[in-house]
């Protein structure tokens, strides 16, 4: 059996998976992202078993067509918006996930969004590398404590963002398309408008998912709303805020700054725009980056493996 895990950035796959327990079993880790469809192929030909990150590597009914000898595809997580499930069970190939439980999976990345949050108001990346240049105290930074806190997508990581901000004394503020003001005052939020959440926001957080209807949720009209002072902060996914419109914000002074843990194209590339403008904090999508999910993640790859082989498959997906 041949197993291909994709995307270990880290090189750490095969310290956090029990590979061992898989006798028999001829197990490649590939440290590179693959983004060209030929060189997927030919890296995943004669793979019974391929274990992918997160949507780092979308899986088309293409695909599927050119890996004949595939037969099991785990993807970390519980859904992946990039693989097609019509098409894998059309070619007989098992998906299955992984799990954590919902506030194990959700506060690594609100914890992140925090330290996006800290980092843009207090130019933390700007004042170290500034120090290390023999500069001393070049910004001044922004109090958290009286200001508006606007959460786009009031779920399960919104509400642990929200309550933050509770904590740092801050009036928080929600909209999305299904919330409902009880719902919001559930999770100690005040119910506005989404004009009135881009408008009055000195913090806009987004945490809605991915989608048709979510994509491009945040463009130039809504980056127009907001204030010069404010920032925007997006652990979410990239295509939800308009990338050529925030770079323009940003650019022109229209907004004062942005942290990011997520790209419309990731690893994000070398010539991106976002890469040069002025104000922000990017992250190379490290949210769910944790010693704890990658314990979970790649010993359930594993469980995975061994169920599937076994002929009782568990998280399945398709």
């Amino acid at each position: 059996m041949r197993i291909v895990v994709l995307d270990d950035y880290q090189r750490v796959a095969r310290d956090y998976a029990p590979f061992d327990s898989l006798p028999g079993a001829d197990v490649e880790v590939l440290h590179e992202h693959l983004a060209e469809p030929d060189d997927l192929v030919a890296a995943l030909r004669g793979a019974d078993v391929v274990a992918a990150m997160r949507e780092r590597t979308p899986f088309p009914a293409e695909l599927f067509r050119r890996l004949p000898d595939l037969r099991l595809l785990i993807t970390t997580g519980m859904a992946n918006a990039s693989i097609d499930l019509d098409a894998a069970r059309a070619h007989g190939v098992t998906v299955c996930g992984t799990s954590l439980s919902g506030s194990a999976s959700s506060s690594n990345t609100t914890e992140l969004t925090w330290a996006l949050i800290l980092a843009v108001q207090r130019h933390v990346a700007a004042e170290d590398r500034a120090l290390r240049d023999g500069r001393w105290q070049t910004t001044v930074g922004t109090d958290l404590n009286g200001t508006t806190l606007g959460v786009l997508g009031l779920g399960r990581l919104g509400t642990q963002v929200a309550r933050i901000g509770q904590a740092f004394d801050m009036r928080v503020v929600a909209w999305s398309q299904n919330l409902t003001p009880e719902r919001a005052a559930e999770a100690g939020a005040t119910y506005v408008s989404k004009d009135e959440l881009f408008a009055e926001s000195d913090v806009l957080t987004i945490h809605l998912k991915l989608s048709e209807r979510t994509a491009g949720s945040v463009g130039a009209s809504e980056l127009g709303l907001m204030k010069p002072s404010a920032v925007l902060i997006n652990t979410s996914r990239g295509p939800i805020v308009d990338r050529d419109a925030l770079v323009r914000a940003l650019t022109t002074g229209a907004i004062a700054g942005a942290g990011l843990d997520v790209f419309d194209v990731e690893p994000l590339p070398a010539g991106d725009p976002l890469r040069g403008a002025p104000n922000t904090v990017l992250l190379p999508h490290l949210g769910y980056v944790t010693d704890r999910t990658y314990q979970v993640m790649y010993q359930q790859i594993v469980e995975d493996v061994l169920a599937w082989r076994d002929g009782t498959p568990v998280r399945v997906l398709t």
